[in-house]
């Protein structure tokens, strides 16, 4: 069954499935985002199974994001030139075949490859269920849609270590990949069925050299940002590697600048509200994702729940995504509020959750609920209203390229907060245990008292709750620097309206 295609700029009614499409896209992206964090869970079985040293482990986990982050600005242009069904298809059977091979794989070498694979079958489908979200809606339909697609991002995040936790107390560890084959195949099905192929009429020619440079780039910076924390900021090997990313980004922006049909395009940035937009984003994200990190370990590690446990406790943030923005109700409070002013509520609320969390978690469980929910509204509220400003700002053509740098933004802030918030934990804890170790677990073994072990857990609290607190001013300034972008950039239009 073949369906027509579709002009780049949204119709006036919409695609006629557009939300049977909308829950197909939504199903792959799901896969996606559950394998960020599904493989967690399974690190004792991989390290027993195939006897994976600690270095192995983190390949595993690593393989995966950065060939991801590393792809996503080519996968985006690659859409947009080549077609964003066929982008889609082909990211479903990457995405697929490596997760048959991570499942059957008999060595960590092997494991490493496929997971390497995956990601470039990830990268595929991050951009390109975004850019169809934004060709098949109208513009009045289109917060509401994204909110859904953002909904699932945080359902993916909850949802990974959960179904980790069920499969293997069940099967064995490979069936966390083997269960990505049938939602891949009923993706494949359902994309040739449904989704209608849309790209840019243009016909840009391929920025090869641009795509090399990007690539490069950005999987050496997530690498350095990965690295950090475990040999240090000062070490050669992270050195090294950041001064690689910094080398190559300066030649792609350079590169990008000269010719006449760029991956990206250098000109966004000169649009007030994609500016505020990506500043916003990337706080955000930066604040998010290294307090949702290092939540994870005070559950665990301070308050003693086991894996399971701890993903159990943090579904409720995921929850109140979900209900908030398949209900529709945050797409209403962003076309009364306005998109400035929903930015910044959304990420005050965010800012007060992190506050309630780093004042109130060492009196136990009932803190962090709150400030759980408190973020769950606020993201429920902002990431819609920032993405639907990144895409916005960019031309419907261009819709790959957008997802491309929406994601990208996404997974560079999140690797930002991860180790900046992790190193600034790592700091104060370390200055304040009573015996000399780098992490909580060797303090803990290294304590000789029960008085001594619960100086370590007060010093790990401590600088939880400093980082906590580092990373709540994040998002809060990422709020007021985005809404004020945003605002001044609406002005403007304005401004322009009224003198023509």
């Amino acid at each position: 069954m073949s369906t027509p295609a579709l002009s780049t700029a949204p119709s006036t009614q919409g695609h006629p499935q557009r939300w049977l499409i909308l829950g197909v896209i939504c199903l792959a992206q799901l896969t996606v985002l559950l394998d960020n964090t599904v493989l967690n869970v399974a690190i004792p079985s991989l390290t027993e199974e195939l006897g994976a040293a600690t270095s192995d482990i983190q390949w595993m986990i690593n393989a995966y994001s950065l060939v991801q982050s590393g792809l996503l600005l080519t996968a985006g242009s690659a859409a947009d030139r080549y077609g964003r069904k066929k982008m889609l298809i082909a990211g479903l059977v990457l995405f697929g075949i490596g997760s048959l091979a991570a499942g059957l794989a008999q060595s960590t070498g092997q494991l490493i490859a496929a997971r390497a694979g995956m990601g470039v079958g990830g990268a595929l489908l991050l951009t390109t269920t975004l850019a169809v979200a934004m060709q098949i809606f109208t513009s009045e339909e289109q917060p509401k849609a994204i909110g859904i697609w953002a909904a699932v991002n945080a359902l993916g995040f909850a949802a990974g270590p959960l179904l980790g936790g069920f499969m293997l107390g069940h099967f064995w560890w490979g069936a966390i990949f083997l269960i990505n084959l049938p939602v891949a195949a009923l993706g494949v099905v359902a994309v040739i069925a449904l989704v209608p192929e849309s790209k840019n009429p243009q016909g840009d020619r391929p920025d090869l050299l641009g795509a090399l440079l990007s690539t490069i780039g950005m999987t050496a910076l997530v690498y350095a940002i990965i690295s950090g924390p475990e040999h240090g900021w000062t070490s050669g090997r992270v050195l090294a590697t950041a001064a690689v990313a910094a080398v190559v980004l300066t030649a792609f922006a350079y590169w990008e600048s000269r010719i006449p049909h760029p991956m990206l395009d250098l000109h966004f940035f000169r649009d007030r509200r994609f500016t505020g937009a990506v500043a916003g984003a990337v706080l955000i994200t930066f604040g998010m994702g290294g307090a949702l990190f290092l939540l994870t370990q005070h559950l665990q590690f301070v308050l003693g729940y086991d894996a399971l446990e701890a993903g159990l406790r943090i579904a409720p943030l995921a929850l109140v995504v979900v209900v908030l923005n398949f209900s529709g109700l945050s797409a209403q409070w962003t076309a009364k509020l306005g998109t400035p002013v929903s930015i910044a509520l959304g990420m005050v609320l965010m800012s007060g959750g992190l506050v309630s969390i780093a004042t109130m978690a060492t009196g136990g469980y009932a803190g962090t609920l709150l400030g759980l929910v408190l973020i769950g509204v606020g993201c429920a509220i902002a990431n819609p209203a920032m993405a639907h400003a990144i895409m916005s700002a960019i031309p419907p053509a261009k819709a790959g390229a957008g997802a491309g740098i929406n994601g990208t933004l996404a997974e560079f802030g999140t690797g930002l907060g991860v180790a900046v918030l992790g190193a600034v934990l790592n700091s104060r804890f370390t200055a304040l245990i009573p015996v000399a170790a780098a992490s909580l677990p060797a303090a803990l073994a290294g304590a000789d008292t029960a008085a001594e072990r619960a100086e370590v857990v007060s010093a790990f609290s401590s600088g939880l709750e400093t980082s906590l607190l580092v990373g709540a001013v994040a998002v809060l300034l990422g709020g007021m620097v985005a809404a004020g972008l945003l605002r001044r950039a609406e002005q403007g239009e304005r401004e322009l309206v009224g003198a023509a």
